[in-house]
């Protein structure tokens, strides 16, 4: 209990013990004591000539002590000791009186702050709900900031994953460096620093050898494919988007075809930040509506599959024009040989680190899949490749250093079913899953700068990471 309550309760304790002694001890001074009282709060009766007349003690509504003494009858003798007991009686009641008095200032007075106390802390309480609600606010703001600053930086990593792999080559640079070190240091120590010219050599030929190294690590064989990270969510459910593999690390533009059929409208964006964030640069009209999703950018220029036709068309967006154009002989077209999800996907345009690829089917093949090279400037056929598995089997495909890998399906429980290798005219079947998180893919393309694969999955752009597995060949290997 604070103090002001301790006072109060003293004072109410005080006022109870003086009520107390006035109903037991009056009837005492003016000698009354042996009189008898009834149980109830009425009169006690005593002769008026030989006593008093006294009712029990009570309070009044403001809490003070109140009693009645009615005087017996007087006697002519004003030196009655009764009197006298009766005058000295009233200066105590009187006196008792002021002391309550005193006490109930007193009380009211506590109370008054007790009342000033409560609605201090009524005040106090409603500032720390008000700070608790103001504290949930700001975390959910800081929370939300966080969550946008995450989603900024969730396409750099593929450009990480890319800096993982540049490392380790630029390890073994290093140990390559330091074993000619230590030659040169050994050479030194026997001919002297005199032979410059055949130093320099030696430095020419290793920077030779790295660099031939460095065009054979941009190839391999896929082993693993992680992902994906979630880009943007816009468009239809069909679609295409995509970055330019032969572009210089400056250059970040992204395109956006949106549908499959009967649209012309090509979307540019300068960065992958504005791409998320939905700052067009520049849209171009095409001069041809473009079938299927299977559309690729090559050193800047797009190259598409002309609607209803087995055309293939190369459009600069420097100059705005049609550049070549060209039939895909005896290829399949208007969901003739579509992929499985259909959407006129017949002829699929595709680059890789080797050039320019259209992947297709003909009647000649039965249906099946024929790989065929480009030329990038005039879109001839370069060579051609024929497989024998079914195009309509197929979920999407891809090219990587010269292999067709192909899924098995566009829906959920996805995987890299077969590939198929250019170099060697051989086939495998493999098994290298891959999540397809919004269950329908319709397009999925290799980007050899990025080394991941750009998908359109269900209205969502999508990246996956791919790991390739190198095979570094010396001049001495046959």
């Amino acid at each position: 209990m604070s103090p002001p309550l301790l006072k109060l309760g003293a004072a109410l304790s005080t006022m109870a013990m003086i009520s107390n002694w006035m109903s037991q001890t009056l009837p005492s001074l003016v000698g009354l004591n042996t009189t008898r009282i009834t149980t109830s709060d009425t009169l006690t009766q005593i002769s008026p000539k030989e006593g008093w007349q006294v009712y029990s003690s009570a309070q009044d509504p403001d809490g003070r002590c109140i009693c009645t003494v009615v005087a017996p009858e007087q006697n002519l003798c004003s030196r009655d000791a009764k009197s006298r007991q009766l005058r000295q009686l009233l200066e105590k009641v009187q006196n008792m009186s002021q002391s309550i008095e005193v006490l109930n200032l007193r009380t009211q007075r506590d109370f008054q702050y007790v009342l000033k106390m409560e609605t201090q802390m009524k005040g106090l309480k409603a500032k720390f709900r008000q700070i608790e609600d103001d504290r949930k606010t700001l975390m959910t703001k800081h929370f939300q900031e966080l969550k946008e600053k995450m989603d900024e930086l969730l396409p750099l990593i593929p450009v990480l994953e890319q800096y993982k792999t540049d490392a380790k080559l630029i390890t073994q640079f290093k140990e390559e460096i330091r074993n000619l070190s230590t030659v040169l240091t050994g050479i030194q120590e026997e001919i002297g620093a005199y032979d410059y010219e055949e130093l320099h050599q030696r430095v020419v030929n290793l920077e030779s050898r790295l660099r031939d190294c460095m065009k054979k690590l941009t190839c391999g064989k896929l082993m693993k494919i992680t992902g994906p990270i979630t880009v943007k969510i816009s468009g239809t459910r069909f679609g295409a988007w995509m970055t330019d593999p032969l572009a210089s690390e400056k250059n970040n533009r992204v395109w956006y075809m949106d549908s499959y059929t009967n649209n012309k409208i090509v979307r540019e964006y300068k960065s992958i930040a504005d791409f998320v964030s939905g700052a067009e640069s520049r849209t171009y009209n095409l001069p041809f509506k473009w079938a299927g999703t299977n559309h690729v950018v090559y050193n800047g220029s797009l190259y598409f599959n002309k609607y209803q036709s087995n055309i293939i068309i190369k459009y600069s967006f420097d100059t705005g024009r049609v550049l070549a154009q060209r039939s895909l002989e005896y290829a399949g077209f208007h969901n003739v040989y579509p992929y499985t999800w259909g959407g006129f996907s017949d002829i699929d345009l595709m680059a890789d680190e080797i050039g320019l690829w259209a992947v297709y089917a003909t009647n000649q093949n039965a249906g099946n899949i024929v790989i065929s090279q480009l030329n990038q400037d005039t879109l001839e056929v370069l060579k051609s490749w024929s497989t024998g598995y079914p195009k309509r089997s197929a979920g999407e495909s891809f090219m990587i250093c010269g292999t067709l890998y192909v899924t098995n399906s566009h829906l959920t429980g996805a995987k890299v079913y077969y590939s198929y290798s250019t170099k060697t005219s051989t086939y495998e079947y493999t098994d290298i899953p891959f999540h397809n998180q919004y269950f329908h893919i319709s397009m999925l393309d290799y980007n050899a700068r990025d080394r991941a694969l750009y998908a359109w999955n269900n209205g969502h752009q999508v990246l996956f990471n791919v790991t390739l597995f190198h095979v570094i060949k010396t001049e001495d290997d046959t």
